[in-house]
């Protein structure tokens, strides 16, 4: 499936939940945001209807997000679900892994593909404070647990903000040095709790390579450009929709946990999914894509066109 502009798109990240264990700074407010209730809320068996109409449409990999993916109960039977669908070959994850260790092998057994862990400080108070609630000892076990139970190319996804996290810069790349994972960088945008952020706290993904001067690149991984240094056993990656904008490369879409379907992440255009079935939900998928815009427009310091926050889209 193409959009109108003659991209191929075979990825569907899907959102199950809005709902989320911890409250991040540039992801939700300290005190939450109006939760949706459980009957708004997509079914496990219309997310497969959903994931199997994607995979009409040439959609290959799926990734499940939130909220915080992992606090929807039932989360390891949605996996099998989606990972049984015909047409999906990848089946992946983004989770904050402070809930990830007690169902790691489970999710691997159910054939989740890869996970993406969200990660910005390997400082235990500076963690507390970002997330506002979490706890990196159980992030970090559930790092650990999704190694212990097979998981590789692990992504290690680390949002720059500038005040913030941008002293470790050289601290969270050296995760690369000595474990097999990619530590991605990823720059801030101008959307829900960000939008009236300061200038400075938005840096330059060049920031990490000012700090780790060895890194080579090495190519690119979707919208990762990737690195490496000698020596290392992983990769950095630096994903820079603000610097770097690769909308012209975009291959993916966005479902709602409340079902409505996203053809790019900033932009107000929403298609509403629920209800549909068959061959009317396969059509309205397709609306839907063909209807992708050309790219974000947050440039000049304006915000996402997005009226949602990041945990009510998916991250």
């Amino acid at each position: 499936m193409h959009d109108d502009l003659g991209r191929d798109i075979r990825y569907l990240r899907l959102s199950v939940t809005d709902r989320c264990n911890c409250r991040c700074i540039y992801c939700m407010p300290e005190h939450g945001v109006p939760m949706l209730s459980h009957a708004d809320i997509l079914s496990f068996e219309e997310m497969r209807g959903i994931v199997a109409a994607a995979a009409s449409l040439g959609v290959q990999k799926v990734r499940l997000t939130g909220g915080e993916p992992l606090a929807r109960r039932g989360i390891v039977d949605l996996v099998g679900m989606a990972s049984s669908v015909p047409g999906i070959e990848e089946v992946d994850m983004t989770t904050n892994a402070t809930l990830l260790a007690p169902v790691a092998k489970d999710l691997r057994a159910a054939g989740l593909s890869r996970l993406n862990v969200s990660l910005d400080t390997l400082n235990a108070e500076r963690y507390a404070r970002i997330t506002r609630r979490g706890s990196l000892a159980d992030a970090l076990a559930g790092l650990e647990a999704a190694h212990d139970a097979g998981f590789s190319n692990t992504k290690v996804n680390c949002v720059l903000v500038g005040g913030v996290n941008d002293d470790e810069l050289r601290t969270m790349a050296l995760l690369a040095c000595d474990h097999d994972l990619t530590v991605r960088f990823i720059e801030l945008m101008r959307m829900g709790e960000c939008a009236r952020w300061p200038k400075g706290r938005f840096v330059s993904a060049d920031a990490v390579l000012d700090a780790v001067p060895e890194l080579a690149p090495v190519g690119k991984e979707g919208v990762s450009e990737l690195y490496h240094a000698p020596g290392w056993r992983g990769s950095v990656g630096l994903i820079r929709p603000m610097t770097h904008r690769f909308c012209s490369g975009c291959d993916r879409i966005r479902v709602t946990a409340d079902g409505r379907l996203k053809p790019c992440l900033h932009s107000s255009v929403e298609v509403s999914l629920r209800g549909l079935t068959g061959q009317e939900l396969v059509e309205a998928m397709r609306g839907g894509i063909a209807s992708k815009p050309r790219g974000h427009r947050m440039d000049d310091g304006r915000a996402s066109d997005s009226a949602r926050p990041m945990n009510e889209i998916g991250g």
